[in-house]
């Protein structure tokens, strides 16, 4: 175990790294944060899981679901979904290395599948384009359950059960429950603020806003961080932020590293949040994705007020959306990220809305928020990236672990993972 350890970026990945370092290995996990009472689960029966549902030509549409849904049409699919699992049941495995995720599916469960439910899913899930995503590092099960079954639907029923090592009593219930999604009952924010209490209590060095100009290698071996407010050694380096952000502070010894992080590109996103008071949803569920020959400006809108009626406060009956712009099709739509127009995004927003969900009143609450390069894009070939970047560390036996989105995840379920799994192989623990 290094004496010093920096983690640069202060995300949910950065702060579950100095969570982790600083934690004892002993203790409870959620209670020591004080919010285990403050989860809010979203089961797998519950509406916000069971109904998801697409925006196609100019409808909305409940995902298949149950027997029913797979032995006859269900719009926007022109015949049973029986018939594409009977296509993957019968094609041979495919021999490439990696393909995009557009490519696989069609070549396993065909062309409607491929243009209407992946592309949706890659632009809920990625905000990326299913044509140019990689399905091995995108989908890693669906590649290993072809590669070692044949069949992705065969490999899925057959393939080995998941060890969960060591549970927390919550996570334990969250699989019992098949929660689909929680938060908190202060926001998802309230997760970083109690992380960051917890650290300032155990004598944690925190450096907000602060960010890092460039990081060099120290005459001992270590590392010296230039921050904005001074200098900071270390004898080990978690770099929690994104994969270009470190390539830009890297030393110029560590090109060949920051050559293969430099090809991780990210997309931008902007979050439309409105509030319509007294208002009803024409349908009950998660919310709707909507594929890219629909509209390739709104990439979905998510029913925030089903899942987390809690967040509503109080007074009259209210619907809270959230609606997602952009992504991989952000510049052709709406110009320069660091240029677009707030104005511009709201009347989007509202557009869609009006037009999906029958919204016709203005909203009586708006938040508009553009994240620029906020979505890392795990493009074809991106497992090679991962693998040249991990061999380089290796071999150059450089003190530096590298956790959050860029690499092998991009939910906060696997940022978390991704930090966990770093400072289990720094402190030689099991994950």
């Amino acid at each position: 175990m290094p004496r010093t350890v920096a983690v640069v970026g202060g995300g949910i990945s950065g702060l579950a790294a100095c969570y982790h370092l600083a934690r004892s290995p002993q203790a409870p996990k959620v209670s020591e944060l004080g919010l285990e009472g403050d989860v809010l689960p979203v089961p797998g029966d519950h509406p916000a899981s069971r109904n998801r549902f697409l925006y196609v030509r100019g409808a909305l549409h409940k995902l298949p679901s149950g027997l029913g849904g797979l032995l006859r049409p269900v719009p926007p699919f022109s015949r049973a979904l029986f018939w594409s699992g009977l296509r993957d049941l019968l094609a041979p495995a495919g021999t490439q290395p990696d393909e995009t995720v557009h490519a696989f599916v069609r070549r396993r469960f065909g062309e409607e599948v491929a243009d209407i439910a992946v592309d949706s899913l890659c632009r809920g899930v990625f905000a990326g384009d299913c044509r140019a995503l990689s399905v091995r590092s995108c989908f890693p099960a669906l590649f290993e359950a072809e590669r070692c079954r044949r069949s992705v639907l065969l490999g899925l029923l057959l393939g080995g059960g998941k060890n969960h090592g060591a549970e927390s009593p919550l996570s334990r219930r969250a699989r019992a429950e098949r929660w689909s999604q929680w938060s908190l009952r202060g926001g998802m924010e309230s997760l970083a603020e109690a992380l960051a209490t917890f650290l300032r209590q155990r004598g944690v060095e925190l450096h907000c806003h602060a960010p890092l100009r460039s990081l060099r290698r120290g005459p001992g071996g270590g590392w010296q961080l230039a921050l904005a407010d001074g200098t900071v050694t270390a004898d080990h380096v978690v770099s929690a932020i994104p994969a270009r952000a470190l390539a830009a502070v890297l030393p110029a010894e560590a090109e060949p590293l920051a050559r293969e992080l430099r090809h991780i590109p990210a997309v931008t996103v902007a979050v439309v949040n409105l509030q319509y008071e007294g208002a009803e949803l024409p349908v009950t569920g998660f919310g709707h994705l909507v594929p890219s020959y629909e509209d390739s400006a709104v990439l979905g809108i998510v029913y925030d007020s089903v899942a987390f009626p809690e967040h509503d406060g109080s007074g009259a009956t209210s619907v809270r959306l959230t609606v997602m712009l952009g992504g991989a099709w952000f510049t052709q739509s709406f110009g320069d990220p660091a240029a677009a127009a707030p104005a511009l995004l709201l009347r989007q927003a509202q557009a869609a809305v009006r037009a999906h969900l029958g919204l016709e009143t203005a909203p009586s609450r708006s938040i508009v928020k553009v994240h620029e390069a906020c979505i890392p894009q795990y493009t074809l070939g991106h497992w090679c990236r991962t693998e040249s970047i991990s061999r380089y560390l290796a071999e150059q036996r450089l003190p530096l672990s590298l956790v959050g989105a860029s690499y092998a995840g991009v939910s906060v379920n696997d940022c978390i993972a991704s930090a966990k799994a770093a400072v289990s192989q720094l402190l030689g623990q099991p994950c």
